[in-house]
This record gives structure tokens, sequence and C-alpha cells, in this order.
């Protein structure tokens, strides 16, 4: 029999859910093995939960109403780097699909934390938990110190952005492309007719390849040649592809390491292409079945895995 799980349901919250937090923290760290030292979470308090939402911000996750999750966002001085401190799950929520929920709402959250200055998420994850460590570094942290009994793990964070024209999603594919360079591979995710081959129109006309960027469908693959000594231009449609191993068959590691690779309809199949892949999830924000206006506009989402983006500023997501 198969037990149906409603999806979280993420909540950004103050100081006034410091008890709810304080629970998950308890419930999460006491159900984990000994350390020594000891982890100094389940030293934690209402009053020092409190302090810290008061500074920074926390996300709790529900399942059916109650808490199954929470994690604490701590920003830097300087506002550049957010550390996810607290990170756990309840014993019962676990393997429900509920923490990469809640890393993914957490990296939105302090993206937009501080008037959106943070360009990085930093957590610490200790050495004797490899599988904590490993879990991390599927949601696309790197190491990036390591002070024992602690590894610190950092990553990029997400960007969002508003583009109401095609004209907006080809500029804003040509600002992504001066940040690009060859072995860079690019995971297009989105509805049909979302805008993914507009955007890979834009990334060709800024990178200067040759020929007309069109969905790739009844050929799977094409390459576009650069004009220009630059890298060229692999772009796939996965649409019809039935999983990973059929994207392997395609055999296009022989080009990956001098091409920047797109991949349209990639999400789940193409990440393992590089240790770095950039994820792109084009969303409409009207409804198909919306007549009341003839404007169509879409929120891009660009998210940075692994350490090749630790550093580089993605385009502002501000409106200017």
């Amino acid at each position: 029999m198969t037990t149906q799980t409603s999806s979280p349901a993420i909540e950004l919250v103050g100081p006034e859910a410091a008890g709810v937090l304080l629970e998950v923290v308890r419930a999460s760290f006491a159900d984990r093995p000994t350390l020594d030292p000891p982890t100094d979470a389940l030293s934690e308090t209402e009053e020092s939960i409190a302090a810290r939402l008061a500074a920074g911000a926390g996300l709790v996750a529900r399942v059916d109403g109650g808490a199954a999750g929470a994690v604490l966002l701590d920003a830097e001085p300087d506002g550049k780097a957010v550390h996810l401190r607290r990170f756990g799950l309840t014993p019962a929520a676990r393997g429900r699909g509920v923490a990469e929920a809640l890393v993914r709402a957490g990296l939105q959250a302090a993206a937009e934390l501080g008037d959106g200055l943070a360009e990085r998420a930093v957590v610490f994850a200790r050495e004797e938990l490899p599988h904590t460590v490993r879990f991390w570094r599927q949601q696309g942290f790197a190491e990036t110190d390591r002070h024992p009994p602690y590894v610190a793990l950092t990553r990029a964070l997400p960007r969002r952005y508003d583009v109401p024209t095609a004209d907006d999603m080809r500029a804003l594919a040509g600002g992504v492309a001066g940040l690009l360079r060859a072995g860079d591979v690019l995971v297009l995710s989105g509805d049909l007719g979302a805008g993914k081959t507009t955007f890979t129109q834009g990334l060709g006309a800024a990178l200067q390849v040759r020929g007309d960027v069109t969905s790739p469908t009844f050929v799977i693959s094409r390459v576009h040649p650069s004009l220009v000594g630059g890298p060229d231009l692999i772009h796939v449609d996965a649409y019809r592809l039935g999983g990973a191993a059929e994207l392997d068959d395609l055999d296009l590691d022989t080009d990956l390491d001098r091409a920047v690779t797109v991949v349209e309809w990639g999400e789940g199949l193409a990440e393992d292409l590089a240790d770095s892949p950039l994820e792109i999830r084009i969303l409409r924000t009207v409804g198909d079945d919306d007549a009341t206006t003839d404007v169509d506009p879409r929120r891009v989402e660009i998210d940075p895995l692994g350490p090749r983006w630790l550093g580089v500023e993605l385009p502002s997501s501000r409106s200017e």
C-alpha cells in the first residue's frame, strides 16, 4: 500500500515562531548519532532561537499542518553570505521530500535577505557524518574550508528575474552568455512554449555562433560552431529521451569540453554532464486560461550549482 504524502508548506517566520523551531531542532538533533564534542544545537533555548530569528529569519516546513522541518538564516555582517543553521527534520518527516524543498526555499529566502545583497549560502557539517556532507553536495554546495570537526560548504545563491517579453528573455540570456566558458552546461526546464528556445536564441546571438537557433526536437541535438573563436553551442532537446542513458547515447562528451551545452527538458537528466550545472527554470506568471490580457510574462529562476559559480556575479535581478 502506497502512502500519499502532502507537499510541504514552507513558511517564512520570525521570533514569534521560536518555540516551533526549537521543537524541530531538538527532535532532529537528538535523533542523530552521539558526537564528540557534542553538537551545540541541543543547547539552544527558545530565547536563543528567538534572538537568532530577530537578527535574521527562519523557515518552517509543515506537512499536514504539523511542523516537519526548520532552518535558521543568519547573514554575515557584510550581507554577502547567509548561513543556513540548525537545519533539521523531525524523524517522521525524513524520506518524504521535505529536506530538498526546505533547502530550495531556504536558498531563495537567503537570496532575498537584506535587500537581496547576499551572494552565497554557507553550511557547516560534521566530518563524522559523511551522509550529511553528501546531502549538501547534492544540493550544489562545495567544500570551501575545513575546521575539524566541521566542514564548511558553500554555494552561489539562485536568482529570480521577471521577464515581460521575448526580447527581454533574449537580453537576459545575453547577460548570462557573458559569464559562460567552454565546458559549461545549462539545464533548461519549463512548460511547452515557456521560452526555453527563445532563451537559447539569446545565448547563441551573444556567443556569436553559426546558424539559426531553433527547437532541435526532430534532430535531438545540434551543434552551432563559434564564428569568433569562442566556445561552440550544443543545443539538445531531451523531451523525447527516455532517461539519462539515452542522453549518454548521444555521445556528447566528445564536445562538452570545448562548447557551451544547453539541454532543454533536461531537469533530472542532464545535471551529471557537469559538476557545476546552471539550472534555468522558466515559469509562466499568467495562466494559460487567462484571457484578460495579451501580456504573457515569464519568471526565470537561475540556480548555479557547484564550485564553478562561486564568485561569479549573475545578472542583476533588480528592476532597472
